[in-house]
């Protein structure tokens, strides 16, 4: 799994100023992705769940963004912030769907409410 996007400009000015640094966390993260039998369409979601644990904006849009590249559909990136709903909460769940919508390119439409 190959990083084919540019980074983020604040990890690029990091990436440049310590280069060596940088091919060490890219060589780390290369072995971690061959060290078992995960694909890599898997992998990439499970990245995507645990940036979503971590209530990571940034690792989550980084995530789908190259989910997307990848080939991943939308509605699995969608279903991993579903999936969080029992383990992390609603309101997590919720804050990682609008993060996975603002990288697909559109909110998702949410019903109307309902006064009691």
């Amino acid at each position: 799994m190959q990083n084919r996007s540019p980074l983020p400009a604040a990890a690029a000015q990091v990436a440049q100023a310590h280069p060596e640094l940088y091919r060490a966390y890219a060589a780390l993260g290369a072995a971690c992705a061959a060290s078992g039998p995960i694909e890599a369409q898997a992998q990439r979601l499970v990245k995507l769940a645990l940036a979503i644990g971590a209530g990571s904006e940034g690792g989550v849009h980084s995530h789908c963004r190259r989910g997307l590249e990848e080939g991943v559909p939308p509605e699995a990136l969608r279903q991993v912030a579903l999936l969080a709903i029992p383990t992390l909460g609603f309101p997590r769940a919720v804050a990682a769907l609008t993060w996975i919508e603002d990288v697909i390119g559109r909110r998702a439409e949410l019903p109307p409410t309902t006064k009691a």
